[in-house]
């Protein structure tokens, strides 16, 4: 008797009814709590819900006042309890976006990686380090190495080291068998393939000593939805952490002015001569990410004469996550060719590309008629179709699993109240925006004379200084929510 009884409330109107209500109010306060949905779908979210619960139980008393039994009332529970399942999963994906924001915003630190290298057909294992030829180079950095090599030999005990004059010598020594290994940081690879093409896929990493560092930038924030405001995009050339400081492969200027709708993609190439921030002397941008993401930034902003109010940042790795996260994307092409890396076959025209195609794609530049120019061109095709698709619907039905493959891929030091306010705008407004993309072009020459590599050829870009100007008054122009005319893109676009 207890029992039915027990039967009789669980499914009675009351108590189904009830849990809905309580899943309905949860969400609500989710939502609210998030502060990315605008006040007036809120107010709508909410009537809905009301509305759902009030013809639910008029539905269900309507049919029990003339039959206990009645199989509308029961249909109708049902149905009740399907809405309130359909609201827990909302309110799980609600909270994991949350999450997902709060992570990927506020970066504050980076880290340098020192790597103990062996050639890959050597039986070296991180067993057997002990008694081995170690090389050196303290060229570029001594405080992390020194650090690096205590704790290496905390590990494996005391070693020798054969010291060397710089980065080049140190990697002909390795392949030489002058020493077995090479501890170095990973920040330096590029001047170990000076002489070493192939050292990537030659070498094996033995075993990394990590170490966090913070991070300052000298960003400066502002009101996103109100104010215009510069982002620095720029994706490292390493595998694995987004805090590891390695060269800026990409390096993008995105300039938003969230009033007039309008957003300037100005790409600089990786070979762009530059005065360094911290010394004044002569480099390339890439190089500059190996004194890490504040320098970069600093750079620019002398180079631009502009300020720079966010950063974001991602690697190889989060470029191929991000891209199957989203199901792929559609590239358009200027020309045919083959990439070097992966072999992939890009045909003038629209292609369909994965993770792996896509980020190939992107470092392509030795077998484009213009080199780095239209790397940079490519660049900012590929993150114009990533932010096609991040805003298509179809998102939506994959949100978890895209959630899942993000997390972890980029960074960023925009605020999540930033985030959410923008995300908020966009979903109130539902605007169009203009999107405008510009490069920096110059004339190729071998220099000797980088700070990162003297002495040693690099190819390296002089910036025409008319293409710095007018780039300055574009984005002057776009701050100033001024309209920029064709004409005024004429050799800055392709």
């Amino acid at each position: 008797m207890r029992n039915n009884k027990f039967l009789r409330f669980l499914t009675s109107k009351y108590f189904i009814l009830g849990i809905q209500l309580i899943i309905s109010i949860t969400v609500v306060y989710f939502i609210f709590k998030l502060n990315l949905v605008p006040t007036k779908y809120l107010i709508g979210i909410i009537a809905g819900l009301l509305i759902l619960l009030c013809v639910f139980f008029g539905i269900i008393y309507s049919g029990e006042k003339k039959d206990p039994v009645s199989k509308r009332s029961g249909i109708t529970k049902v149905i009740s309890l399907l809405i309130s399942i359909i609201l827990v999963i909302g309110c799980t994906m609600i909270s994991r976006g949350d999450r997902f924001i709060d992570k990927v915003s506020d970066a504050t630190g980076q880290q340098y990686v020192i790597s103990v290298i062996a050639l890959k057909d050597s039986d070296i294992t991180k067993k057997t380090l002990s008694g081995k030829k170690f090389g050196v180079t303290y060229e570029k950095d001594s405080t992390t190495l020194t650090t690096a090599l205590a704790d290496m030999e905390d590990e494996i005990g005391e070693q020798e080291y054969q010291k060397y004059d710089n980065y080049i010598e140190l990697a002909d020594a390795l392949y030489s068998g002058e020493v077995d290994c090479i501890v170095a940081g990973e920040q330096y690879r590029s001047m170990l393939q000076v002489n070493h093409e192939a050292f990537n896929d030659e070498t094996k990493v033995i075993t990394s000593y990590t170490y966090d560092a913070k991070l300052e930038v000298t960003t400066k924030k502002t009101d996103v939805t109100e104010k215009p405001f510069s982002v620095y995009v720029t994706g490292i050339d390493v595998y694995g952490s987004l805090k590891t400081v390695s060269r800026s492969d990409v390096n993008l200027i995105v300039t938003v002015n969230p009033k007039t709708k309008q957003i300037l993609m100005t790409s600089i190439p990786r070979d762009c001569e530059i005065e360094l921030h911290s010394n004044g002397k002569l480099d390339k941008l890439t190089h500059t990410g190996n004194f890490g993401t504040s320098e970069t930034i600093n750079t620019i902003q002398d180079l631009l004469d502009m300020d720079i109010n966010y950063f974001v940042r991602t690697n190889f790795s989060g470029m191929t996550n991000i891209v199957d996260a989203l199901g792929g994307i559609t590239v358009e092409s200027d020309e045919d060719f083959i990439t070097l890396h992966g072999n992939y076959h890009i045909t003038e025209g629209l292609n369909e590309m994965d993770g792996d195609k896509a980020l190939c794609f992107v470092r392509e530049r030795k077998h484009l008629k213009l080199g780095d120019f239209a790397r940079g061109r490519n660049q900012q095709k590929v993150l114009k179709a990533l932010m096609d698709k991040a805003l298509s619907p179809k998102i939506i039905t994959n949100f978890d699993n895209v959630l899942s493959a993000l997390e972890g891929t980029f960074e960023t030091d925009m605020s999540s109240d930033e985030i959410r306010s923008l995300l908020n705008m966009q979903l109130n407004d539902m605007a169009d925006w203009n999107i405008i993309n510009v490069q920096i072009e110059g004339e190729y020459y071998d220099c000797y004379e980088t700070y990162s590599m003297y002495g040693t050829k690099s190819d390296v870009m002089k910036p025409f200084e008319s293409h710095i100007e007018r780039v300055r008054e574009l984005i002057n122009k776009v701050e100033e929510g001024k309209e920029i005319k064709d004409s005024e893109l004429k050799g800055l676009t392709h």
